[in-house]
């Protein structure tokens, strides 16, 4: 590796729960720059939670979190002239990262509603264990388990 490894930047909560881990959300959401809209997304998704199912957004929005956050993933690895498929404990920001993006996969999949409304079903169906965000968590957990005769590849 070249040079100095580049810091790792501080994330300041959002204005109105002063969470950073709906800051970050906020951010993934962001598109070319436009911060007011995509909190107005996040507010509203919030919203549509907390009128839907009688509880706090941020509780349902950790426990969807935690629900897609994946252990294991795979990871391709070349021995011998073969490209092996190998199962790698997932450390703790990626496992963040990856939780994020499959969620807005699968809010930006579904087709109609506003990004509000369908970021607000992906929250509340993670938050149950179902979903798309869950099936793809799922996926690949299934995936690492299949390959577990090549563990001893890692190093």
């Amino acid at each position: 590796m070249r040079g100095k490894q580049s810091q790792k930047r501080v994330i300041a909560g959002d204005p109105k729960f002063n969470n950073v881990l709906v800051a970050k959300l906020i951010n993934y959401v962001m598109l070319d720059g436009k911060k007011t809209t995509a909190q107005r997304v996040v507010y509203d998704a919030f919203e549509i939670i907390s009128k839907k199912t009688k509880l706090d957004p941020i509780t349902v929005f950790q426990q969807a979190l935690d629900n897609v956050m994946p252990n294991l993933e795979v990871k391709s690895k070349r021995v011998g002239g073969a490209n092996y498929q190998i199962p790698m404990p997932v450390r703790g920001d990626r496992r963040i990262t990856l939780a994020y993006r499959w969620i807005l996969i699968s809010a930006r999949s579904k087709k109609g509603a506003a990004m509000a409304t369908h970021l607000a079903t992906e929250l509340m169906e993670g938050a149950e264990g179902v979903g798309g965000a869950v099936k793809k968590k799922e996926d690949v957990q299934r995936m690492a388990e299949a390959n577990r005769a090549f563990a001893h590849f890692a190093r």
